[in-house]
């Protein structure tokens, strides 16, 4: 008897650390049942802002915050574990994953999986080609892997493509702002026919594109029937302009348009004066907080000695530490990441 009592006290304190364990690991991301690729998407809207009805819902408070780390280990768990210390370190959890791709690199893959398992939301960066061979039909086969790649994916992403269009040293393969829009409605065409609306897409360009008058930004822009998040980069400079006086220009144009905003990047990557980078990314949070209209924040993290120098990292900035852990332990940026897409996305 007392032999059995024992085996039955293993077995449940088995049980209590098993359940224990789950407790603790995030939920992934459900994927939603299947929907047919002919049903209508509907618009979602929140507090006046709305997008097509594809990718994640916004957040109907705060935003998102996500990050984009550089890890030590470029593998899928090496990634996943890139954003889970920066996490740690930084005192929040990050929701939104960032991942980038080359124009001809396959995914989803293994790391977006191991994302998706690890119950973080993603955005996906995929870089451009030449848009007139887009638009002339050369690339339709590879346009349409990445699309039943996504649908297959089966969870709401964000599919932020060829960002910073508007950046002078990629004109050559960009060409003109009608030759990336005719581009843009090529690929999102695919998409729709694949039947891949769980991926909402995100317009990205850079906000010096809204400074500097020879980058002329918003005529890249694609349309509102075209776009479901808006999107802009924003960083310091050597100079550290200000967060404000940059995404003041950006905003001017967003808010005439019913889309939420991301900060698709952001971060402060030079050393500046003592005390700068935290008041530069105090100035950020604060700004966020004043403009509802901005539902996510993705930080970029990563520390590069070749070529232009920068570092964004927080190993060596106690100050700049505790300014993002402000921002982390600021229950605004919590807002939860969406388990799947309403109505689900089509099989």
């Amino acid at each position: 008897m007392k032999r059995v009592q024992g085996t039955v006290a293993i077995l449940m304190g088995s049980v209590l650390a098993l359940t224990a364990c789950q407790q603790e690991a995030p939920a992934p991301i459900t994927p939603a049942p299947p929907a047919s690729a002919t049903a209508p998407v509907q618009p979602r809207s929140v507090d006046g802002l709305a997008t097509t009805g594809r990718g994640p819902e916004m957040p109907a408070k705060g935003a998102w915050l996500g990050a984009w780390v550089k890890p030590d280990w470029q593998t899928p768990d090496g990634r996943v574990n890139a954003l889970t210390t920066f996490g740690e370190q930084t005192g929040g959890r990050v929701a939104l994953a960032h991942m980038f791709h080359e124009w001809e690199e396959d995914f989803p893959g293994p790391t977006e999986h191991a994302m998706q398992a690890a119950g973080m939301l993603q955005m996906i960066s995929w870089s451009g080609t030449d848009t007139r061979s887009i638009t002339a039909g050369v690339y339709d086969q590879l346009i349409r892997q990445r699309a039943e790649g996504i649908k297959d994916f089966g969870v709401p992403v964000l599919l932020r493509w060829r960002w910073e269009m508007d950046r002078p040293n990629l004109r050559q393969s960009v060409r003109s702002p009608e030759d990336y829009v005719a581009a843009w409605k090529h690929i999102r065409a695919i998409f729709t026919e694949v039947g891949a609306t769980n991926a909402a897409w995100v317009w990205c360009p850079h906000v010096l594109g809204f400074v500097e008058s020879d980058r002329n930004a918003a005529a890249y822009y694609p349309g509102d029937d075209q776009v479901d998040w808006l999107c802009t980069d924003v960083y310091p400079g050597k100079d550290y302009v200000g967060f404000a006086e940059q995404m003041d220009t950006f905003m001017a144009f967003a808010r005439n348009r019913p889309r939420p905003v991301l900060i698709g990047e952001f971060g402060v990557t030079h050393d500046g004066q003592p005390g700068q980078r935290g008041e530069w990314l105090r100035e950020a949070r604060a700004y966020v907080k004043r403009h509802p209209q901005i539902k996510a924040v993705v930080y970029f993290a990563a520390k590069q000695t070749k070529g232009p120098e920068y570092d964004s990292t927080f190993d060596d900035d106690p100050e700049g530490l505790a300014a993002y852990r402000e921002l982390t332990s600021d229950p605004y940026f919590s807002a939860p990441v969406p388990t799947t897409t309403p109505g689900g996305p089509p099989s």
